[in-house]
């Protein structure tokens, strides 16, 4: 990417948007095209139709998104389904209209099936059963993965996907109705903490096991990716191909943690002294969701941020920012 190129960051103010933002701006990418909700609604089709059409982006990050846990796509499924399939439809459709060089669109580990063989490789994309609690968040990602690889095939497009494993922190989610486990739990240990409660209750049997990546690792990914030469980065889009290996590259540290092990490690980083609970009646979800990263690794990339280090940044910006919200 030209240093002067026009980069669209749908999603600026997420999680993960945020981060592509600090990531483009640090490595000297200062023409970057932000749209809040209220300045631009990716669900509206003449919107998107007309920000397109005005000012012409070379390059499409694709991180907005409609995301939360599992008490939050359990109760709201067709919020999920509906408003990600209508962003995604609307800003790839546009993207291959208006000439976008390169699209990056952001999924979700979500995507394999539940019982997937472990860790995930990206061929593993439609070979079983969803995990039910969030599968129309699930396919929906689906369904944007399959848009970029048909529109590479049709159209001679270079849209593709990333599937980040589980992200955490600056500008995350700490809201305890819709929030990930991770910033869940710094939540809960630092309030608990506050009241000098004498114990925290930590939902599941605390078995599952999860992989966790820093969302600025994340983003050094992204760019990475979209910055790899024409070869190397044509070579990941199956445009010329049907034979089962999707547009996709899997975004993750290699490590998994037990949930029992992670409400340890928050416990230590927030400084609760007190003993945590598991509450083995409230749902689990999916047991592993370990992500192949060989085919990123292979191109030169890995993950740096370590799990201490990165719990710590997380929460003194949670107490920064958090802490009242």
């Amino acid at each position: 990417m030209n240093k002067n190129a026009k980069i669209y960051i749908a999603g600026h103010r997420g999680l993960v948007g945020s981060a592509l933002v600090r990531t483009l701006q640090k490595q000297g990418y200062e023409n970057l095209l932000l749209r809040t909700h209220a300045e631009l609604d990716l669900t509206n089709q003449v919107q998107t139709q007309a920000f397109f059409a005005e000012h012409k982006p070379d390059y499409v990050f694709l991180a907005a998104a409609k995301v939360g846990g599992i008490q939050a796509n359990n109760t709201f499924p067709a919020a999920f389904i509906h408003q990600n399939l209508a962003i995604q439809t609307n800003v790839i459709h546009e993207a291959w209209r208006n000439n976008v060089q390169r699209l990056l669109f952001l999924g979700s580990s979500c995507i394999y099936p539940r019982d997937c063989p472990q860790p995930m490789k990206e061929e593993y994309l439609l070979t079983g059963t969803l995990e039910p609690t969030n599968r129309p968040y699930a396919l929906a990602k689906i369904a944007g993965i399959e848009m970029c690889w048909s529109y590479n095939r049709q159209y001679g497009t270079q849209f593709l996907s990333v599937m980040p494993t589980n992200l955490y922190g600056p500008g995350d989610n700490y809201d305890l109705n819709n929030s990930h486990v991770l910033p869940a739990l710094i939540r809960k240990l630092h309030e608990a903490k506050v009241r000098g409660d004498a114990t925290v209750t930590v939902w599941g049997t605390g078995t599952p096991k999860r992989e966790f990546l820093y969302s600025d690792d994340m983003a050094d990914a992204c760019v990475f990716l979209m910055k790899l030469p024409d070869e190397q980065f044509q070579s990941l889009l199956a445009a010329e191909r049907n034979d089962g290996l999707p547009p996709v590259v899997n975004i993750g540290s290699g490590e998994e943690v037990t949930i029992a092990e992670l409400a340890q490690l928050v416990k230590d980083v927030v400084g609760f002294e007190r003993k945590i609970v598991f509450d083995t009646g409230k749902l689990d979800g999916t047991m592993r969701k370990l992500l192949d990263v060989k085919r990123l690794s292979r191109l030169g990339w890995r993950a740096t941020m370590t799990m201490e280090k990165g719990l710590a940044l997380a929460y003194q910006n949670f107490k920064n920012t958090g802490a009242n919200k």
